[in-house]
């Protein structure tokens, strides 16, 4: 059971329409409650709409834009992932990053900062988040551009 802030229900989400107005959103809670599932089928919305959409595991991406930056084409990947309407991170901090790939991981959301929605699906808590991007303030950053242009869905109870 998913948490729905007045602003974010069920119907909100079918509309896209915060996937239009370039809106952040984290899907936070226990393992096995729909949080990626919820994501891709918002991806899938948004494909049947042509909005372009990029899904990428947390891992994964860490290591592209790794690989693009030891290749000095780190400008280009970001370029690249910035093409989409929405792009997905599942599971940010399902694996732990060192402090270069959270730069990389916050640069990646940063690039995109009001211009492009990106979901991101966690089972961390707020206090987990300093071990995802190496420290206190880069977490500090993060939530705070996501609590400013976009939300939280909170999912607890039975998986």
């Amino acid at each position: 059971m998913a948490s729905f802030p007045a602003d974010r229900g069920r119907e909100q989400l079918e509309s896209l329409e915060s996937v239009e107005r370039a809106e952040d959103l984290v899907l936070h809670g226990d393992v096995g409650r729909g949080k990626t599932h919820l994501a891709i089928a918002i991806g899938m919305l948004a494909c049947q709409r042509m909005i372009p959409v990029r899904f990428l595991a947390a891992s994964s991406l860490v290591m592209r834009l790794r690989k693009a930056k030891d290749d000095n084409r780190l400008d280009a990947e970001l370029k690249s992932i910035g093409r989409a309407g929405l792009v997905i991170i599942d599971e940010p901090g399902h694996l732990p990053i060192d402090i270069n790939g959270a730069r990389l991981l916050f640069q990646a959301g940063a690039d995109g900062y009001e211009t492009r929605s990106v979901i991101s699906d966690s089972n961390l808590g707020s206090g987990g988040w300093g071990d995802v991007f190496g420290d206190g303030d880069m977490a500090a950053a993060v939530m705070d551009r996501i609590v400013h242009h976009g939300g939280i869905l909170r999912f607890h109870g039975e998986s």
